[in-house]
């Protein structure tokens, strides 16, 4: 083989795996897995490591409404909005 076939076969060579990481990430086929040996079934979409129970969410959203509940309250306060005027009178 000459200098130019190999560099062509390397060249080839990333280029087909960094295709097989595109697919990967754009639509769960698991090529990686598959040529790495893997014991994966392509067939089955993988889940996200982030996904969450619908109880979990609805256990975030109520605190955070509670978050924005105390905020709110934090800024209609007399006091906080005279502590603005203080503050933009300083500068």
């Amino acid at each position: 083989m000459t200098h130019t076939e190999i560099i062509l076969l390397v060249t080839a060579m990333l280029g087909l795996g960094l295709f097989c990481h595109y697919l990967d990430a754009k639509y769960q086929w698991q090529l990686s897995a598959w040529f790495y040996g893997k014991p994966v079934n392509p067939f089955k979409q993988a889940q996200q490591a982030n996904s969450q129970t619908p109880a979990q969410k609805d256990a975030e959203i109520a605190a955070l409404k509670e978050r924005i509940a105390v905020l709110e309250k934090i800024v209609t306060e007399p006091a906080y909005e005279l502590n603005q005027e203080l503050s933009k009178l300083c500068r």
